[in-house]
């Protein structure tokens, strides 16, 4: 099929939709019984990262139920989403700390923003990083795919267009660990179109109904990356949706190489 271009934000009536996030957190009361028999894994060592604009306290939530099961997990412990100048000065020395601490490879979640920075700093260091789950994140195609861009020049100093071409074709390559990238066709801050990831061994695309701002709170969210990361090291089996989880994710399309089409 042919989707939206991806060089496009969702619209206005999507972005006012994003006023249902807090519907979505309040469905966690009564999901929480059913995301408490998620998978469990061996306890390994995560980092989450927060979208732009705000700080850990967004992830509380999802640090406090992925912690619950078991899980070792790290603050992403910088105040602020940094520019892509900053990148590898900063973010990488943060996973370097973790990775340290862990004694071995961690896991990256990463919402919006913070899940661009998650792909980017995991292919800085890939022996550091087990494996890499987005959540809304507009890590392909074009980074004005959103409705936040104008807000991100202004407090960054980073201007798009004046990020590297190489940098850019880099971001839409396949990551050479096991990646989830989770995408609502809903989401109003985000096209959905520039959150899914092309074809390769260890990708995978999950879709989930919901609004951008809700993701982290939103039971379906967190029961898939409860899934993903119980898999073993080295290890990716797609995501197969079963009992609940079927009613509210599902396997997602992927995008091609080129162009702005996606593949149902």
């Amino acid at each position: 099929m042919t989707a939206e271009r991806p060089d496009r934000s969702p619209g206005l009536l999507f972005l006012l939709a994003e006023a249902r996030a807090p519907l979505e957190a309040a469905a966690l009361v009564p999901a929480l019984p059913l995301l408490l028999r998620a998978p469990r894994g061996d306890g390994h060592h995560v980092v989450t990262i927060p979208p732009f604009g705000v700080g850990d306290a967004f992830t509380t939530v999802l640090r406090t139920y992925v912690g619950r099961l078991g899980y070792e997990v790290h603050k992403w412990g910088r105040a602020e989403i940094l520019a892509f100048h900053r990148l590898g000065k900063i973010a990488v020395r943060r996973l370097n700390e973790v990775a340290e601490i862990a004694g071995g490879p961690v896991s990256l979640i990463g919402h919006s923003l913070g899940g661009i920075y998650a792909r980017e700093v995991a292919r800085a260091a890939p022996d550091h990083v087990r494996r890499v789950i987005t959540v809304g994140s507009p890590f392909a195609g074009d980074l004005k795919s959103n409705v936040v861009w104008p807000v991100y020049e202004t407090v960054t100093g980073t201007r798009i267009g004046s990020i590297p071409a190489e940098v850019m074709a880099r971001m839409n390559d396949p990551l050479p660990m096991p990646s989830t990238a989770i995408y609502s066709r809903s989401d109003g801050v985000v096209s959905w179109t520039s959150c899914i990831d092309v074809e390769a061994p260890g990708v995978e695309n999950v879709e989930v109904p919901g609004s951008h701002i809700g993701l982290l709170h939103n039971p379906a969210v967190l029961y898939v990356i409860a899934d993903r990361l119980a898999q073993p090291p080295g290890v990716h089996e797609p995501y197969d949706p079963s009992g609940w989880s079927r009613i509210v994710a599902k396997r997602g399309v992927f995008r091609r190489r080129r162009g702005a089409a996606v593949e149902s």
